[in-house]
């Protein structure tokens, strides 16, 4: 089949669109949740999400939004828990892990169904995915990929030192909770694309990948938003021509593309090391001041770590610092 024949399919237009969507918001999100160490919660609020597909079954409605309005109760929940009570956030997380996974399965029953009804639910389906779910999961999705971007100064802020972000006068518990909210959305918004066992893969492996290559918060979140999507078209294209479960095959190739990140990463975080001047104490070299003529020329390309000392930079090399001086080097 040629790369022509997956758009003769609607269904597989679909799935590209719920994927490209899924892709760009999970990581969107997935970087607060990083940057705020609460990288599970995606597992948790997937867990949740479990008992709204489950009402949804129950009450004929549709999963989906159900979900969105368990997920994001869920959500404020462990915020409040995390903010008020004596329950640190993973300990909350757990409990509502439990109680989640429990609730869908005990009101699955209820509803007729089994366990293997949530199936589509928990390991995605996205072949599977109607209209309205797509233009469900476009809605969302857009709506948190603006948000996310939008207010990023604010949020970045809160998640970064809550303390300082009070100082500068932001509502910290507004945005905690609505990046606990942008959360449950998200997660409710994956589950047809990877499932509620994977999402946090999603929302999480691409943001590492990304923190591997930049340094910034911007730029990490923008090339991780581009990851997510390359990772969820490429593996819905993936299962399509080779017939693997497109969930599993979106984090493999997330997972793939953070492997090879990984040396590259380290090489990139080496070379900056060497080359961008650091603070003068932070090299435990001593400090002397005896020329000596050598004929190696340092410069950006020497390979030696520079560090700024007063107005000038030098050169760790042999054990200790040189300082052009001249047409000689000062050992410093």
């Amino acid at each position: 089949m040629d790369v022509v024949t997956i758009f003769a399919y609607d269904f597989m237009v679909r799935a590209l669109l719920a994927a490209l969507f899924t892709g760009f918001a999970a990581p969107a999100v997935g970087t607060y949740l990083v940057q705020r160490r609460m990288a599970l919660m995606g597992d948790g609020i997937g867990h949740i999400a479990v008992t709204g597909v489950a009402v949804g079954l129950l009450t004929q409605q549709s999963p989906v939004w159900t979900a969105v309005g368990v997920c994001i109760v869920g959500a404020v929940l462990i915020e409040v828990i995390r903010e008020r009570g004596r329950t640190s956030g993973d300990v909350a997380l757990a409990l509502i892990f439990y109680g989640g996974i429990a609730g869908g399965l005990l009101i699955t029953g209820l509803a007729g169904g089994s366990a293997q009804t949530l199936e589509n639910y928990l390991f995605g389906s996205i072949t599977t995915v109607s209209d309205a779910d797509v233009w469900t999961v476009v809605a969302l999705a857009a709506a948190v990929i603006l948000l996310a971007i939008g207010f990023s100064p604010q949020l970045f802020a809160v998640c970064q030192d809550e303390e300082f972000a009070k100082v500068l006068g932001l509502r910290v518990r507004a945005y905690n909770l609505a990046t606990s909210v942008m959360a449950a959305v998200t997660v409710t918004v994956a589950m047809r694309t990877v499932g509620l066992l994977l999402v946090s893969a999603l929302m999480v492996v691409p943001v590492a990948t990304a923190q591997q290559l930049t340094k910034g918060f911007k730029v990490t979140m923008l090339l991780a938003m581009l990851l997510g999507a390359a990772a969820s078209v490429g593996g819905v294209v993936t299962s399509f021509y080779f017939d693997f479960a497109p969930g599993a095959t979106i984090v493999l190739l997330a997972l793939a593309v953070f492997v090879a990140a990984w040396p590259v990463g380290s090489l990139l975080r080496y070379r900056r090391r060497l080359h961008e001047p650091f603070p003068a104490g932070e090299v435990g070299l001593p400090h002397t001041a005896v020329p000596e003529d050598h004929d190696h020329r340092h410069g950006a390309d020497c390979g030696h770590q520079a560090v700024l000392h007063g107005n000038h930079v030098d050169y760790v090399h042999d054990g200790h610092r040189h300082a052009a001086h001249a047409d000689h080097y000062d050992e410093h």
